[in-house]
C-alpha cells in the first residue's frame, strides 16, 4: 500500500535584516529553526511573503546540469540514448534567487539561452549509493533555469566549454521553493517568455528517472544536503533577449521568475 506524503513548499530568505528558512502555505511563511535538513522545528513566527526578498531555497555546493536526458529533444537531434549520466557543474558564483535579475556578462556580446528544467534537490550525504539509497536522499524537487551562454559553447572547436558557458554569475537560477513529497513522473515543466509559452514537456519524458540520476551521479563525486541536479531541458529551449522576463513553471512546486538584462 503506497503511503501519501504532504506536500511542502520549503524556502529561504531575508527579513527585517537577517536570514531565515522555512515552510509556503498560500502566502504565509512559516519560519522554522534549525537545520533545514536535520529535524527543523516550527517556530511561531509568521511572515507574509511579499514582506520577505527570497534567496535560493538552498545553499549548494554545486550544481550539476545533465545533458541528453529527454527522449523527445534525443530524437529531434539525432542523439543516442546515453549508457551514462552526461552533466556538467555550474560553479556556486552563479547561483541566483526567483524575482533576481539575470545578467548578461559584461564581456559576452552573443546569444543568451534559457532552458527550464526539474531540479532534484539532495537532503542527505550520498555516495556510491544504490537507487534505494539514492531515493531516500531525495529531499525534494525545485525549478532550475539553466542559463547558457550558447555562443560560448564551442567556440573553441578543440574543447567544450561547458562549465565557462553556463557558470557566468546569476546562470544558475532555481526556486522560488523546495517542493517535498511529489511524484516527478506526474510533473510537467513550462517555460513562458514574457508571457509566451516556450516549453511544456513532461517530466516523464525523462531518459534516467532522479533515483537512478542521484545512484549514478554518487558513484562518481559524494553528494550533500542543498546540492541540486538540474534534470536537462526538452524541446524548446530559446534565446532571451534583454529587457524580457523568463518563467519556468511546475504545477506543484511553483514558478520560477527572473528579469533578464
Amino acid at each position: 500500500m503506497k503511503t501519501e506524503v504532504a506536500t511542502q513548499h520549503w524556502l529561504r530568505y531575508e527579513h527585517a535584516g537577517s536570514t531565515a528558512f522555512g515552510t509556503l502555505e498560500g502566502s504565509t511563511i512559516t519560519r522554522y529553526a534549525g537545520e533545514m535538513f536535520a529535524a527543523p522545528q516550527p517556530t511561531a513566527e509568521r511572515v507574509p511573503l511579499d514582506a520577505v526578498t527570497l534567496l535560493p531555497p538552498t545553499e549548494p555546493s554545486k550544481m550539476i546540469g545533465l545533458w541528453n536526458n529527454f527522449a523527445a529533444l534525443g530524437v529531434k537531434l539525432g542523439l543516442g540514448v546515453p549508457e551514462d549520466p552526461l552533466y556538467f557543474i555550474k560553479g556556486n558564483n552563479a547561483f541566483a534567487a526567483s524575482g533576481q535579475t539575470i545578467r548578461k556578462p559584461p564581456f559576452y556580446d552573443g546569444r543568451v539561452v534559457f532552458e527550464a528544467e526539474l531540479g532534484i534537490v539532495i537532503g542527505k550525504r550520498c555516495a556510491g549509493a544504490d537507487e534505494d539509497e539514492a531515493n531516500a536522499a531525495i529531499f525534494g524537487y525545485t525549478c532550475v533555469n539553466d542559463v547558457t551562454a550558447f555562443d560560448v559553447l564551442n567556440k573553441d572547436a578543440s574543447f567544450a566549454q561547458w562549465t565557462r558557458a553556463k557558470s557566468y554569475d546569476t546562470f544558475g537560477v532555481f526556486g522560488p521553493v523546495v517542493a517535498t513529497g511529489l511524484d516527478p513522473d506526474t510533473l510537467v515543466i513550462r517555460a513562458l517568455l514574457d508571457g509566451e509559452e516556450r516549453q511544456n514537456y513532461p517530466a516523464a519524458d525523462m531518459l534516467i528517472k532522479p533515483a537512478r540520476l542521484v545512484s549514478l551521479i554518487s558513484r562518481d563525486m559524494t553528494l550533500v544536503p542543498g546540492d541540486i541536479i538540474a534534470c536537462g531541458t526538452s524541446i524548446g529551449a530559446g534565446k532571451m533577449k534583454p529587457g524580457s522576463t523568463i518563467e519556468v513553471a511546475i504545477d506543484g512546486i511553483g514558478t520560477l521568475r527572473n528579469r533578464f538584462e
